[in-house]
This record gives structure tokens, sequence and C-alpha cells, in this order.
């Protein structure tokens, strides 16, 4: 299956990388100008990388945009567009990773989960980070 973007009009909702996806050489999916870069490492046995750091310099992020990588069970990830219409149910097993880039979203546990998710920080606790919304199913 690979990777899959998810659109509506133009806008970028989510893309998934399905379990399956094989790369032969490091790539990454989203586009350079992305303030959330997310791919596949991939290197052949042998391979060392150089120590090295990440270079720090001021970034404006003015999105939040969020990832799950299931270890274990399944999990239902529905989007929803800005004016709360049900756009798609993605079901994601072991091994699946979404990345939520646009709009509502929200998990439907189907079987016991275990996920890693990965969000820009800093957190500024719940009041600020999470807004519930209405949604039209």
């Amino acid at each position: 299956m690979s990777i899959e973007t998810i659109e509506f009009g133009g806008i970028r909702y989510a893309e998934v990388i399905w379990a399956d996806t094989r790369v032969e050489i490091t790539r990454f999916f989203s586009p350079p100008e992305s303030s959330f870069q997310f791919g596949l490492l991939a290197h052949e046995a042998g391979f060392i990388e150089e120590p090295h750091f990440h270079q720090p310099f001021k970034r404006e992020i003015n999105d939040l945009q969020q990832m799950f990588v299931v270890q274990r069970g399944i999990v239902a990830v529905d989007l929803y567009g800005d004016g709360g219409s049900h756009l798609r149910e993605v079901i994601l097993n072991p091994g699946d990773a979404i990345v939520l880039i646009h709009g509502v979203h929200a998990i439907r546990v189907i079987e016991d989960m275990q996920c890693i998710s990965v969000k820009q920080g800093p957190f500024l606790g719940t009041e600020y980070d999470k807004v519930v919304v209405d949604v039209k199913r």
C-alpha cells in the first residue's frame, strides 16, 4: 500500500505510512516547507552516520501536526473538515503510522492499543492544546 496522502478540496489533511511500506534509501515524505518533517530511514548493513547534532535556529510554527505510530492494537482515526463534516475513516494496525496535518480528528480504539505519539512542543496544557469540536457523523 505504501504511502497514502489524504486530501480534500486541495487541502492535505493527513498522510498514512502503511506498515508494509519499504524504501531502499532514506526518504522523507513531507514537503520541505512543512513544519513537521517525517519519513523513513533506510541504510544497508555497515552504514555509519558521522557523529553530529542539528543546528538550532528560531522557527515560527503556526500549526500543530501530530503523528501516531501504532505499536499494538487497532485504531480508527476519523478525519473531519473545518466545518465538522466527516471526511474519512482510516483504520490503523500495528506498524502503521499517520501524520495529522490539518482539520479535526478523533480516535476510536477498536482493539487495546499502544501508539507512539509525536507532536511539536512545548506543551502548554490541555486548555491551550485541545479544542473539542461538535462534528457531523
